[in-house]
């Protein structure tokens, strides 16, 4: 069953009836479901009667322009064009990789922030890059006639991927300006074609200090009440004939289709609103064993490790400024996993989601058993999903450690990369292989820079031999080979950390220009440098290699298991469901409303500037930037005061169906119009990727008027507000 047909900028929306057409029963709101609408979808939802008050066509319009031409994936974020320039409004925390690789000790962007009074002033965000979706076509008969008459999953998984791999490059040699990507919507049965404009030159314009962008940090985190001003703003460049270029002194701002128009006056408790952007990974749709094994193994064994590596990384970030800013960036991303992955694990504790979820197989099996149809075709669905997923059990520690290593180490990562390039390179010859090092090389170079502006010796350290020594307490029968190799020469810990030091010091490959050297050269001539770290990556390389054949078995096993698992329910169920969210462009709607986490306790859903001011006096993650004290003695909130709200907002709290991905996603209000921009979830909103509900699910973004009120009255930046039409 498909759910996607042919959809372009020039194709009526008539040709949308069909699509999903399975998936969806009719909504009508204001009774709220969970929702994270594609965008072939939204005709068939009650919008207007929801509250929006433009035409749906204005959202999304194949035959035109709509608002959907404003918005850009940026950096695995969401981000909205602001203004006919280029000029894009995005969060803080998906800015803060690109300002840290742009800091020194000296320009520390990280914590007093960075303003650029001029085009000529803004910088490169170094490994950021805008996609603008363009089209998408449904691939699916493509993909599945093509392993019809394959019964072998692994088999199967294989021919899938290589047929996805030839559908992409048949699209990027069609049209060179796309990127081409092959997106599964539900598994192992619907399969998307998405093309995507790239605008490979995006820079920063305006980032607010760390102790306004980040206030609260993780004390705050996943939590409401709160008062962070998550924003910042970029502006994407292109060559001067508008086609993607990298960056180059000589790109002008990009001309988007569509800006969004921003209005000052924000939105207020029971406002409509909506949410345009590209929601990560949900898994709605898994099974009860998917549950229990993210319970059991996953979530725990993430959140402990990324505990251990932030401990250590915040202590020597303390000691030594330069590791400050070398680390900053990997701080904040393990700790904005691990607090999450907690609140994923309370939730699913609390909810006793594995159990209900077993509750509503066994119902389902019963469905299936009444029926002599149902039982012949899915009579054994749940023993065998509970088959594949005790194989996963069984070596869910082992696998877990491989999922990390090369997380874990920057050299060891850098030694992957060229063993990796090094098979690639083995494989091609004359034209081909010289092909290879002229284009991609530098890509992969390239590419590099972060990680490598991110190194520190002694987190290296630190962090592989803590790998090393967990690695040696896996159980014998699903061990680590390379590390049991390496076991038998430095068999206790001292032994251990010794090697890893020796390793690491002054090893060749922490120089960039050796990297790039060694990404010309075959993997014999690597292996014969005898280089400590790479000799370990190969190992467990090939260890991972061995393990291809049966990852693949169960990831085709599943895929067929799922794809009938969607099938039944929908039966069981009576109704039809939204496709989880894969990072495609999605749209989700609700209202500013409260919620009560607890007995006795109710949170509104708008905060003031007041509340930053109560929370500064606790210090630490609370430390309050000494201009905004003095502006709000002063009582000088400009044109932004709400008397509804009794102050200045600056977040607001709405019962939206998010996820990752949708930080930066623009809040929308019934016109179409900017009143904020998304950046979290409240705690007991982590579990949205397993489960939603109205009652608990809430998400968080900074106010527009906060943003507009910070970005003149502290960044002194007017002529942005002047870009974006605020009549000052």
């Amino acid at each position: 069953m498909r759910i996607f047909k042919k959809f372009t900028r020039k194709k009526v929306i008539s040709s949308f009836i069909a699509i999903f057409g399975f998936m969806l029963l009719a909504f009508a709101a204001p009774v709220l479901e969970e929702g994270m609408y594609p965008l072939s979808e939204i005709h068939k939802v009650n919008l207007k009667d929801a509250g929006l008050k433009i035409d749906v066509k204005d959202v999304y319009n194949p035959d035109g322009i709509s608002l959907v031409d404003a918005l850009v994936n940026v950096g695995g974020c969401t981000g909205s064009f602001v203004s006919e320039d280029g000029l894009i409004i995005t969060n803080h925390h998906c800015v803060f990789g690109a300002l840290q690789a742009a800091s020194t000790v000296e320009n520390d962007y990280i914590e007093k922030g960075f303003k650029a009074n001029t085009h000529e002033e803004e910088i490169e965000a170094k490994g950021t890059i805008c996609r603008i979706t363009d089209s998408y076509d449904d691939v699916s008969d493509e993909i599945l006639n093509s392993v019809k008459e394959i019964k072998d999953p692994a088999e199967r998984t294989k021919k899938i991927e290589a047929k996805i791999k030839e559908i992409e490059k048949s699209a990027e040699k069609k049209d060179s300006t796309i990127q081409a990507q092959v997106s599964e919507m539900f598994e192992g049965k619907t399969y998307v074609l998405f093309r995507y404009k790239v605008i490979k030159d995006v820079r920063i314009v305006y980032v607010p200090p760390r102790t306004i962008g980040e206030f609260g940090g993780e004390s705050d985190n996943w939590v409401w009440p709160r008062h962070t001003g998550d924003f910042s703003f970029m502006r994407a460049y292109v060559s001067k004939d508008g086609k993607p270029a990298e960056f180059s002194k000589d790109n002008v701002p990009y001309k988007p289709k569509k800006f969004l128009k921003v209005n000052p006056n924000g939105a207020e408790e029971g406002d409509f609103l909506f949410i345009l952007g590209y929601p990560g990974r949900t898994f709605r749709h898994k099974p009860a064993a998917f549950l229990e094994f993210q319970e059991k193994y996953q979530l725990p064994y993430i959140s402990d490790l990324y505990d251990y590596q932030i401990d250590f990384m915040k202590e020597l970030s303390k000691q030594d400024p330069e590791e400050n800013v070398k680390l900053a960036s990997r701080i904040k991303s393990l700790a904005n996993v691990t607090k999450n992955y907690k609140g994923k694990l309370k939730g699913l504790r609390e909810l006793s989601l594995v159990e209900n979820k077993k509750n509503e197989e066994r119902e389902i099996q019963k469905f299936i058993d009444a029926d002599k149809n149902l039982k012949s075709e899915y009579g054994n669905l749940f023993e065998q999903t509970n088959q594949v997923y005790s194989k996963l059990f069984k070596n869910a520690k082992r696998d877990l450690w491989l999922s990390q290593i090369f997380r874990a180490s920057t050299l060891l990562r850098a030694a992957e990369i060229v063993l990796k390039n090094a098979e690639k390179l083995d494989t091609l010859k004359g034209d081909k292989k010289e092909d290879h090092i002229k284009n991609q090389v530098p890509k992969t170079v390239k590419s590099a820079e972060l990680l490598y502006n991110r190194y520190s010796e002694k987190a290296d350290k630190e962090l592989l031999a803590k790998m090393i020594i967990d690695a040696k307490d896996l159980p014998e029968n699903s061990n680590v080979q390379a590390i049991e190799e390496l076991s038998n020469k430095y068999s206790t810990e001292k032994e251990i950390r010794n090697f890893v030091n020796s390793a690491v010091e002054n090893n060749k490959i922490a120089d960039p220009e050796y990297f790039k050297e060694l990404l010309t050269k075959s993997k014999d001539e690597i292996l014969a440098l005898n280089n400590p770290l790479i000799s370990l990556a190969n190992g467990i390389l090939k260890q991972e290699k061995s393990l291809e054949n049966e990852r693949k078995k169960i990831e085709g096993t599943l895929d067929e298991l799922s794809a009938q698992l969607i099938e039944v329910k929908r039966l069981y169920k009576k109704q039809s469901f939204v496709p989880d969210a894969n990072s495609t462009l999605r749209l989700t709607f609700g209202y500013v409303k409260g919620y009560s986490p607890v007995d006795a306790v109710y949170y509104k859903p708008v905060t003031t500037l007041e509340g930053i001011i109560e929370k500064s006096y606790q210090g630490g993650d609370y430390k309050v930037y000494e201009k905004l004290v003095e502006l709000f003695n002063k009582k000088d909130f400009g044109k932004f005061y709400s008397k509804k709200a009794g102050g200045l907002p600056v977040a607001i709290l709405y019962n939206m169906d998010t996820t990752g991905g949708n930080s930066g996603s623009p809040i929308l209000n019934a016109y179409g119009e900017l009143i904020g921009v998304n950046f979290d979830r409240a705690y007991e909103a982590t579990i949205n990727d397993y489960a939603w509900s109205e009652d608990y699910s809430r998400s968080i973004g900074v106010d527009i008027r906060y943003v507009l009120w910070v970005t003149q009255k502290i960044g002194g930046a007017d002529f942005l507000l002047k870009e974006m039409k605020i009549n000052l």
